[in-house]
């Protein structure tokens, strides 16, 4: 039975979310062979000659763009390192499902800043599911808890840094190429965390690291290609809420292979975020059906 527009991108979506948290798995069992600002210089090299080759496959790179998208690109890639290390900071010292449940956090932050910086409009009932929202974050990271710590901060930081990194995005011109500015935030991630590496001594790189770094490559490049995929084909409104499959893969990698498993309030909180994230895309959905 061939499978609808929907039906596909819904696909596109879970295998672009299981990308993303299979490199993630890979960079955390990284942690204590290498430092992290060497992890990521090294699969940046690979991560960013396959996004180059996948560009020029199809024609998807441009780089005549007028000035005030070189300057939106650079405050995009600023943003991009930032949640990079942090994201990364976070992860390597805290259960991926952890993090991960945080990170769901984005639709509901991102719809609040689009509201306050950008003017978009924002009825009371997304309004409040934001709030409750933010609710159930305060029960994923327990602040005064035992389960706090400091990464806690650093995956909030992340959120900071991806919220502020999409709100540039939706500054930038629909011409500019989503391929072109993936190309250069991955070249600006590898560049600047090479300076960061500046002076430090680089961990030697046995066949282990090695085969993980080629596999978080192959597997964020993989997120990347289905998410540009996804991108064309099916209704965004349905596809959509797909993303959140990523908190289920999470779940299963943490557990199969750290056994990790986060506690009862982690979980309430997780069902929380995702909860509103839904009802907030559907309340698009419906407003755009209206428009």
């Amino acid at each position: 039975m061939a499978l609808t527009d929907n039906m596909k991108g819904a696909v596109l979506m879970t295998l672009s979310m299981a990308g993303f948290t299979l490199n993630d798995a890979c960079m955390k069992a990284l942690a204590g062979d290498l430092p992290l600002a060497q992890a990521v210089v090294l699969r940046g090299v690979l991560a960013t000659v396959l996004i180059y080759l996948l560009g020029r496959g199809l024609g998807a790179l441009r780089f005549d763009l007028p000035a005030r998208e070189w300057k939106l690109i650079g405050l995009r890639a600023v943003a991009e390192v930032g949640a990079t290390y942090t994201f990364l900071s976070a992860l390597f010292n805290m259960p991926i499902a952890n993090v991960t449940a945080i990170l769901q956090a984005l639709p509901l932050t991102v719809a609040m800043a689009a509201w306050l910086f950008l003017g978009e409009p924002l009825g009371w009932r997304r309004l409040l599911a934001i709030g409750v929202g933010f609710i159930g974050v305060l029960l994923i990271i327990q602040p005064g808890g035992s389960g706090f710590s400091t990464w806690s901060i650093y995956a909030l930081g992340t959120v900071a840094c991806v919220t502020f990194r999409d709100i540039i995005v939706r500054r930038m011109a629909k011409t500019t190429p989503s391929m072109t500015v993936a190309f250069l935030n991955a070249v600006a991630i590898t560049l600047a965390f090479a300076l960061l590496s500046w002076g430090e001594v680089w961990a030697p790189v046995d066949a282990r690291s090695a085969s993980l770094l080629a596999l978080a490559a192959v597997f964020i490049f993989g997120g990347y290609l289905f998410s540009v995929m996804v991108m064309r084909v099916g209704e965004i409104g349905f596809v959509a809420p797909f993303r959140y499959t990523g908190m289920i893969a999470a779940l299963v990698v943490g557990y199969l292979f750290f056994g990790d498993w986060p506690d009862g309030l982690t979980l309430l909180g997780a069902v929380i975020v995702i909860t509103m994230g839904l009802f907030t895309l559907y309340r698009e959905r419906v407003l755009a059906r209206r428009g």
